[in-house]
């Protein structure tokens, strides 16, 4: 059984987790179907202003506070070795590290540096905007499902 700080970490882990989960479910839900109804000059604003927000201590906490707990929790797990959770644990530490995280860097903020780039007025700005919609979001999907799948296996890790 896991227990004391390690009970604590994972604990933490898994809400962190959830929380990045929350919010990104949000912008796979309804966020960006909000903002693709606009015309692209006002969607390509707005997310333009959404990114700058999101790299608030807020959000940023949250997420690179679940980054940071994941690499801990992956590390732990490797020196302490748990009779238990073990498999589960590292399960949640990778899909946070890759599936959100990694893809978080690789495929997200890329786009997002393209599109603060971008005139919204412009007729490059509104083609940019169609595929930005598209591909930003898909991989939204990815982080989604990832940050939920970690949440989930650092909770049965503990059980």
């Amino acid at each position: 059984m896991i227990e004391g700080p390690y009970f604590v970490l994972t604990v933490v882990g898994a809400v962190a987790c959830g929380l990045v989960a929350g919010v990104f479910i949000g912008f796979s839900a309804f966020v960006m179907r909000g903002l693709a109804a606009l015309p692209p000059a006002q969607g390509v604003a707005a997310m333009q202003a959404i990114n700058v927000a999101a790299l608030r201590p807020a959000f940023m906490a949250v997420f690179m506070g679940a980054t940071g707990l994941s690499a801990v929790l992956a590390v732990v797990t490797f020196v302490l070795w748990p009779d238990e959770g073990t498999v589960e644990l590292l399960l949640g530490c990778a899909l946070y590290l890759f599936g959100c995280f990694g893809v978080t860097v690789a495929a997200n903020v890329p786009r997002n540096e393209a599109l603060a780039k971008v005139d919204p007025a412009s007729e490059d700005g509104a083609a940019y905007w169609r595929s930005y919609v598209a591909e930003w979001t898909a991989w939204n999907h990815v982080r989604t499902a990832a940050a939920t799948a970690a949440a989930f296996s650092f909770i049965l890790g503990l059980t």
